[in-house]
């Protein structure tokens, strides 16, 4: 190991200062490599405060300089996982985007890079479009056309590309962009996905894209419903349960949807969802969904049938939020 590599804890601010100047030391290969040893180190080990120790002593700007073209395959793939740990900070990732490392980040994601550093780079872009307007400088700079290939069968890079594309996805714009991409296919396939993350990530992109009039068949038509429907049972995780209901919900809307959801048997994992221990944007999801669902009236009988009435009104008392109990009242008004 080298004299760099060392634990942060015996890092002081000196070490720090010197750290960045060797990243700074262009003509000195050696002494990148030896820094982010540290800082990889450290990436893997440390915590908030040294990743607010790094940002503070001006470490962000020569790690950005760091993947520019000319750099080794290791340094990049280590200078974009240090940029991943500092970018989980809000205020690192300001300091990142503000950097200059967009146009570079998108280049990465194209199919000249080896694996990893796609896979590297399409996180950093994930936790800068966080940023409501860093999302829109990075659909500008044309991420969306490269991401989505990221989603196929044979990538690496699921849980990368589904993390930036759900945040891109935030606005509508880019959500368009993202179904004009080609991605409901892929994305409904990574329902199925083993990966609790990529589960969320995929359906957290599908519940904006859903929003979108054309998209309601398109999604079914790809087959999401099922899955949809199975992400809701105990098998899943609470949030990868509440991204699905959020699906469901806009899906809903479309006529043809209502009988295919309910035909799949979403209306008692639903139901079950309106329960007290369910979190108030699962309760919130499901009711909204629920409501849809009754708009086809061979629905209004399966759902009253199976007990929403009571569970509907128990969500319009004082335990439920201004969120479950809108709603409660406003989209299933069918029901009560």
């Amino acid at each position: 190991m080298s004299s760099d590599a060392m634990a942060w804890h015996t890092l002081t601010r000196r070490d720090v200062k010197s750290l960045v100047a060797k990243l700074l030391a262009h003509t000195r290969p050696a002494a990148h490599r030896e820094a982010l040893a540290t800082l990889v180190t450290e990436c893997l080990d440390g915590d908030t405060t040294s990743q607010a120790a790094i940002a503070v002593d001006a470490a962000i700007p020569p790690l950005v300089r760091l993947i520019v073209p000319g750099s080794t395959q290791e340094i990049q793939f280590n200078a974009l996982f240090c940029l991943i740990w500092l970018g989980n900070v809000p205020e690192n990732a300001a300091t990142i985007a503000a950097a200059g490392p967009i146009p570079r980040l998108v280049q990465m994601l194209g199919p000249g890079s080896p694996a990893g550093v796609q896979e590297n780079a399409a996180f950093v872009l994930g936790y800068l479009a966080k940023n409501a307007d860093t999302a829109v400088t990075i659909a500008a700079a044309g991420a969306i056309p490269l991401l989505v290939p990221m989603l196929g069968p044979g990538s690496r890079s699921h849980k990368a590309a589904t993390t930036a594309l759900s945040r891109l996805a935030v606005n509508p714009w880019n959500a368009v962009a993202i179904s004009f991409a080609g991605a409901i296919p892929p994305l409904v396939q990574l329902l199925g996905h083993g990966d609790d993350d990529v589960q969320f990530h995929a359906a957290n992109t599908l519940s904006h894209l859903a929003w979108i009039t054309n998209n309601k068949a398109s999604i079914a038509a790809a087959g999401a419903i099922p899955l949809l429907v199975q992400l809701l049972g105990p098998g899943s995780a609470a949030d990868v349960k509440e991204r699905a209901a959020a699906v469901l919900l806009p899906l809903a809307i479309h006529a043809e949807n209502q009988i295919s959801i309910a035909g799949a048997g979403a209306v008692p994992p639903l139901m079950q969802l309106l329960g007290p221990s369910s979190l108030s944007a699962l309760q919130g999801n499901a009711a909204g969904a629920l409501g849809n669902l009754a708009l086809y009236a061979d629905n209004q009988i399966t759902i009253a049938a199976a007990g929403a009435t009571p569970s509907l009104v128990q969500l319009l008392g004082p335990g439920s939020s201004s969120v479950v109990k809108q709603y409660a009242a406003t989209h299933s008004a069918t029901l009560l």
